[in-house]
């Protein structure tokens, strides 16, 4: 069966502050977004690799590759105003009836070999593959209304991460679902649609490169 990866890379870079996308900024001598598709085609050499980017951003990849000699290949495809419409575009691209489809953060760089590889061997199996660690922290809700505040029981809870793996006809039909606002991730865009979401294990070290002190991280576990 063949493996996908719609990686997709829309941030503007304002938590990060900088007037660069945070997806194009360079740390190691390459920007962020080259590091995530390189670790997809060191995952594997036949992957199908499907890059979402706003429209506006596509020259100025298109323009970085050129600059940095970047040569793997994958396709791109204009990003939507959500990220479910972003994601859903990416699958549109995809015509294989039969096929597992890997959703990836373009912000994601420091992603195992061995997470991408379970995730597609999970997803094969149970249709679906969500990628997530234990809560280190002890946790509280707070009561918007109230103020008020308490704890919760952190052993029953998980951070998700990405990548997030699935069927392609499980995908399809749960992305042809209307738009809510409700939808944070793929995950949750397969549970509105009845399908059960299994969950393997990431890394603490797959961090969403978002803020500055993140860069720095990046940069101690990147080649």
């Amino acid at each position: 069966m063949k493996e996908f990866v719609i990686i997709v890379a829309g941030g503007s870079g304002s938590r990060m502050k900088s007037e660069i996308p945070k997806q194009f900024i360079a740390v190691n001598g390459m920007p962020i977004l080259m590091h995530t598709l390189r670790a997809f085609r060191n995952y594997s050499a036949d992957i199908h690799i499907i890059l979402v980017l706003p429209e506006t951003q596509i020259n100025v990849w298109e323009e970085l590759c050129g600059k940095y000699g970047f040569g793997i290949a994958h396709q791109i495809v204009k990003g939507g105003e959500t990220r479910f419409h972003s994601v859903r575009n990416g699958l549109l691209s995809i015509s294989d009836e039969e096929a597992l489809i890997s959703v990836h953060d373009g912000v994601r760089p420091v992603i195992a070999r061995e997470i991408i590889s379970q995730g597609f061997k999970t997803a094969s199996i149970h249709g679906t593959a969500i990628t997530s660690v234990l809560v280190k922290d002890s946790v509280r809700i707070i009561n918007t209304e109230t103020g008020l505040n308490k704890a919760l029981d952190r052993s029953s809870l998980r951070l998700i991460q990405t990548p997030q793996t699935f069927r392609s006809d499980w995908m399809r039909n749960a992305f042809s679902q209307p738009y809510n606002p409700q939808f944070t991730d793929c995950a949750s865009v397969l549970e509105s649609a009845g399908y059960t979401v299994e969950l393997i294990d990431g890394s603490y070290e797959n961090i969403k490169i978002t803020t500055p002190e993140d860069l720095q991280w990046a940069a101690m576990y990147l080649p």
